[in-house]
């Protein structure tokens, strides 16, 4: 019996350990299905009471570069620089931006055009920009 309980034992430890050792090969998938569900999982009864986060809003550039949101492709340095008067980027790319930094552990550019790519399969958009509409007419 005693050799049951060090086996189970022993098990779910090289278990926990090769989990471990291999989250960033089986978390991205698990987080993504995840996501599809959160919207569910709040409407559900009690779902007003689960933990969220503040939203992340912020009113300038200056903020904006602050969060890791600019890199050498895509430099708000000319903007900081320049006193720009508007209002900075958009709320809800910069939430959706981040999460996929957070979550993928992916630099700003990556996560950025992995934002954009998935942007454009929602409208019926190709990764190389051109509509999936089979009625579209190109002339070039």
């Amino acid at each position: 019996m005693i050799n049951l309980l060090y086996s189970l034992i022993f098990f779910t430890l090289l278990f926990s350990t090769t989990a471990y050792f291999t989250r960033y090969t089986w978390l991205p998938p698990f987080l993504d299905a995840f996501d599809a569900i959160e919207p569910y999982l709040r409407r559900a009864p009690g779902g007003e009471y689960l933990y969220s986060r503040l939203p992340f809003t912020s009113n300038s550039f200056e903020e904006d570069m602050e969060a890791g949101l600019s890199s050498a492709d895509f430099d708000l340095a000319g903007n900081v620089g320049g006193s720009d008067g508007r209002a900075g980027l958009d709320d809800e790319a910069k939430r959706e931006i981040l999460k996929i930094m957070k979550r993928r552990r992916l630099q700003f550019d990556d996560a950025r055009k992995l934002y954009m790519e998935r942007r454009f399969k929602a409208n019926g958009i190709g990764a190389d920009g051109l509509p999936r509409d089979p009625k579209f007419v190109s002339f070039s």
